[in-house]
């Protein structure tokens, strides 16, 4: 963490982030960019381990890939949104999978927001605290 970040408080607020991308370096990465910025981050690689990870966690935010080993980011939001019901996690696409085919399948299956890969890291993370209803403590 950067001198600056150490004294100057967390603006926005500290979030739960769940991470499930089968891309571990850039999982790390970002894990660690979130993790400077206060946020208690958790890291999975396949999609069907989700599910159960978000229950045990209780994440305000998922990031999830579209194109997984185990289960696909599609489907995985769809039993997120079956289980978790109203008390789903704000769930955004962090994908390659880019076309408008892609955008209207996430749509259906209950994304948030759709992020195309290669993206800006600050400008992801910027974004998280916008799209969680309210304010959580860490």
């Amino acid at each position: 963490m950067s001198a600056a970040a150490r004294l100057s408080p967390v603006s926005s607020p500290r979030l739960r982030v769940l991470i499930a991308d089968d891309e571990r370096d850039a999982v790390a990465t970002l894990a660690a960019l979130l993790s400077d910025e206060g946020h208690e981050v958790r890291e999975i690689y396949r999609g069907d381990a989700v599910v159960n990870h978000v229950i045990d966690f209780m994440p305000h935010v998922v990031l999830l890939d579209i194109g997984m080993p185990g289960l696909n980011g599609y489907d995985v939001a769809k039993n997120l949104r079956a289980a978790c019901g109203d008390k789903c996690p704000v769930l955004i696409a962090v994908t390659a999978w880019a076309k408008g085919r892609h955008r209207m399948h996430g749509k259906i299956a209950g994304f948030t927001k759709y992020v195309t890969k290669p993206y800006d890291p600050t400008a992801l993370i910027a974004l998280l605290p916008t799209l969680v209803p309210q304010p959580f403590a860490a």
